[in-house]
């Protein structure tokens, strides 16, 4: 449900209960009418101002400079549908989150030609109505109250307004950039144009490039919770070799929802040589002692920045000969990468550093014949065993800034306060002829989130073992 639908839901009677199922039994008039009395008077203290808001006041002002005199529109959409009448739990539009930090759903960002914001927003549900009883979806005997205007104004230090008045301020038609992909009702019901619909989200992607301290912060927040997440997984190892790959799913999630919003994405949990598919989100295979185990995992925190970690750990806490030489190729090469993370480098730096490391490995492991051929622009055979590109940026999305430009991101520089993932890997597939057998399913990524900083750079996951000694000593020690 889109905002659109919920301002036609606000105008329903009370004789046709919003949000109702087909289930549900009918409510005699007499029911409707002594469910909104007798209910004591609320007292409301407000809240502090939240410790983001005057960061998200800056952004919001950078957005009204970047679009002087037009009206931009940032919704954060509505719930999803997961199957008939059941939702995914709500998340709040990463652009919304980043200008306002509200995680209510169907709320909407109005900027006006003269620079101000206004957040829209469906107000909690009194007792006047039968909605907050009938209401599945709002109704607060259903979900929970809502936050009223006035607390959402006070903690987010931004005037909010009731969700229905959008269309007076918004009449139907009016020209406006709005950023598409959360809402089909509000992009309806404003007149704009594709281009200046993508030059607004290609700003806002941009914008979000350079991290403040305050969102570095919460991304230290986000890997700190992750961390503690990958030392649950390693002393109930022992549990998932007598269950399933989604034993250590769980045991990360749980730590996910205790100590943040979620996980940040689906968690990759690949034993075995499931390791070499890339994005092995399954998690339904066994996991066999003697075999590595690639978890690539990260815990979403409160304001929604993502931690976005690897390590490939073997299983029973002992590497074989040949499943550390493969690692430490893995780990060298993400060391030549970090040593290229700096400001002024191209993006590509560390992807190219690492690579010029793993293809040297696989040269003297008799895997390709010679590193520079493989190495050269009209070849890259190196890649059938690397695969994918060794950085992303890292935010409130996992794949943070998706829609800048590539001058500005895959072709650009770092700055300080870039925040982006290095993480080489290497993959034999377990039918690929060109490796030795005992390399054949073996699959290793090691991954760490790294800020740009003045002078180099910092390892925010430097908490968690890499090495291969480090690693052995430490899930010895986590398992007793």
């Amino acid at each position: 449900m889109g905002a659109r639908r919920t301002l036609e839901a606000m105008s329903e009677t009370p004789q046709e209960p919003p949000g109702t199922a087909s289930h549900d039994p009918d409510r005699p008039a007499a029911l409707l009418e002594f469910m909104s009395t007798g209910w004591a008077p609320r007292e409301e203290v407000p809240p502090q101002q939240h410790p983001s808001a005057p960061y998200r006041a800056r952004r919001r002002a950078a957005l009204a400079e970047r679009f002087p005199g037009e009206w931009l529109v940032v919704p954060t959409g509505g719930y999803r549908t997961r199957a008939n009448d059941t939702e995914f739990r709500f998340r709040a539009g990463t652009e919304f989150a980043y200008l306002v930090g509200s995680h209510e759903p169907d709320a909407v960002l109005v900027v006006d030609p003269q620079g101000e914001a206004t957040l829209f927003q469906a107000p909690s549900m009194d007792r006047s109505t039968p909605a907050f009883f009938t209401d599945r979806m709002y109704g607060e005997l259903w979900v929970g109250p809502r936050p009223t205007l006035a607390a959402t104004s006070a903690l987010l230090g931004i005037e909010a307004r009731p969700l229905e008045e959008l269309p007076k301020v918004l009449p139907e038609g009016t020209r406006a950039r709005v950023l598409r992909g959360y809402d089909a009702g509000i992009e309806a019901l404003v007149a704009g144009g594709p281009d200046e619909d993508a030059e607004l989200a290609t700003f806002l992607s941009e914008l979000r490039l350079v991290k403040d301290e305050h969102e570095i912060g919460q991304l230290q927040e986000a890997v700190d919770a992750t961390v503690t997440g990958f030392e649950d997984v390693v002393r109930a190892m022992p549990a998932a070799v007598e269950s399933s790959e989604r034993w250590i799913e769980g045991v990360f999630g749980l730590r996910a929802r205790v100590d943040g919003n979620d996980v940040g994405y689906g968690s990759i949990c690949a034993a075995g040589s499931h390791a070499c598919i890339l994005h092995w989100t399954d998690n339904d295979g066994p996991v066999r002692e003697g075999e590595l185990v690639l978890l690539d995992m990260g815990v979403e925190g409160h304001e929604l920045y993502t931690a976005d970690v690897t390590r490939t750990l073997p299983v029973n806490g002992t590497f074989t000969d040949r499943q550390r030489e493969v690692y430490l190729l893995v780990y060298e090469a993400q060391e030549a990468a970090i040593a290229a993370c700096r400001p002024g480098a191209d993006f590509l730096d560390p992807h190219r550093a690492a690579m010029r490391v793993l293809a040297q490995g696989l040269e003297r492991m008799g895997v390709l014949d010679s590193a520079e051929a493989a190495l050269a622009e009209d070849s890259q055979l190196y890649r059938r065993y690397t695969l994918h590109g060794v950085s992303h940026m890292l935010g409130i999305d996992v794949h943070d800034c998706a829609h800048a430009r590539r001058e500005m991101y895959a072709k650009g520089t770092l700055a300080p306060g870039y925040v982006l993932t290095v993480e080489p890997g290497l993959y034999f597939q377990p039918d690929d002829l060109t490796v030795p057998e005992d390399l054949r399913g073996i699959g290793v990524r090691i991954e760490d989130d790294i800020v740009i900083t003045e002078d180099g750079c910092r390892n925010l996951s430097a908490a968690l073992p890499r090495h291969p000694d480090e690693v052995e000593a430490w899930m010895a020690r986590l398992r007793g």
